[in-house]
């Protein structure tokens, strides 16, 4: 598609050992994501949609709206990054989903959250 707008979203995730019980099945997660704006108008995000899946298979949907109380506009150039949180019930498991986007004309798009691991340190080496 000609001039379709274009972002960018990279992720780092990080395990919260200081919040998790792994004697209790809980493992918490935190996830750092930039969303950036490549194309030459404004975007702004407006819903998400993720699966997460535990290392057992078990598969769990999450969708709103917005992220992290907000709906940011993104200009051409700029980023917003925001960090989040999931908690699984094994030590390792996946996450991947999309934003629900509009660019400067008010057309909707989706931009896809590609999948990433949640994984305590001692299991990757």
């Amino acid at each position: 598609m000609i001039n379709a707008p274009r972002v960018c979203v990279q992720v780092q995730s990080f395990y919260v050992e200081s919040q998790s019980e792994p004697d209790e099945e809980r493992f918490v997660f935190a996830y750092t994501i930039t969303v950036r704006n490549l194309g030459r108008h404004e975007v702004q995000l407006l819903g998400r949609y993720w699966l997460i899946t535990n290392g057992n298979g078990r598969q769990t949907e999450v969708q709103g709206e917005g992220v992290v109380g907000e709906q940011p506009i993104i200009h051409p150039g700029s980023e917003f990054q925001y960090t989040s949180g999931a908690v699984i019930e094994t030590p390792l498991g996946t996450m991947e989903g999309h934003y629900h986007m509009t660019d400067h004309q008010g057309k909707a798009f989706q931009v896809s959250i590609p999948v990433f691991r949640l994984a305590i340190p001692s299991l990757i080496h």
